[in-house]
């Protein structure tokens, strides 16, 4: 049981084994096929013991994707801050491929969740939430205090679709040299920069 501070060492070590099994699974079956007993399965233990956690398999897979997610920001964010404003943009874009490249079930669970999220009619706030820091960044790295406009959304949108088919063809061929990918982004995004500045 959960102690009066909330779960116990045990309780904790088991939820996050539970969710590895879970992102495990998403990232090689997809979200369809992530039930609650194939949850239990790939995490070692018995049924009860996942919805003692979670108490639906929405729950689990929720919990999975934002442990992916955290991971990927928390890692995108570290480099970003370690970085000058006008270097921002260029981190934010390595260490996004890089880190995705660096864990491909934690890609593969996104790319499921993006496409639950789809089928599901994602909202207008969560499509901002994916362009909005880059352009952010970008608006920073210009020196532009007046916080992002029309051409960092656009230049943000493209970059993140650029990052999303680098990852993607990562995924379907490992051979594929995602550094080389990145420093054409950069490279872009740096150019159209220098453009508009």
């Amino acid at each position: 049981m959960s102690g009066a501070d909330g779960p116990t060492r045990i309780e904790r070590e088991r939820r996050a084994q539970i969710i590895a099994a879970a992102v495990s699974l998403v990232a090689e079956h997809g979200y369809a096929a992530a039930s609650l007993a194939r949850i239990a399965d790939a995490a070692g233990v018995v049924k009860g013991t996942v919805v003692y956690h979670f108490n639906t398999k929405d729950a689990v897979l929720t919990a999975a994707y934002q442990h992916v997610l955290t991971a990927l920001v928390t890692h995108v964010g570290e480099h970003v801050d370690a970085s000058p404003p006008p270097e921002r943009p260029e981190a934010y874009v390595r260490a996004m491929i890089g880190y995705l490249a660096d864990h491909p079930d934690h890609a593969r669970t996104m790319v499921q969740a993006g496409l639950a999220a789809a089928n599901n009619g994602a909202s207008r706030h969560e499509r901002q939430e994916r362009w909005r820091p880059l352009a952010g960044l970008l608006s920073e790295a210009r020196g532009d205090d007046r916080g992002p406009g029309r051409d960092e959304r656009t230049l943000a949108i493209l970059a993140g679709g650029m990052i999303d088919a680098v990852v993607d063809e990562f995924l379907e061929d490992p051979t594929f040299d995602t550094g080389s990918a990145a420093s054409e982004i950069v490279e872009m995004v740096g150019s159209r920069l220098g453009a508009d500045s």
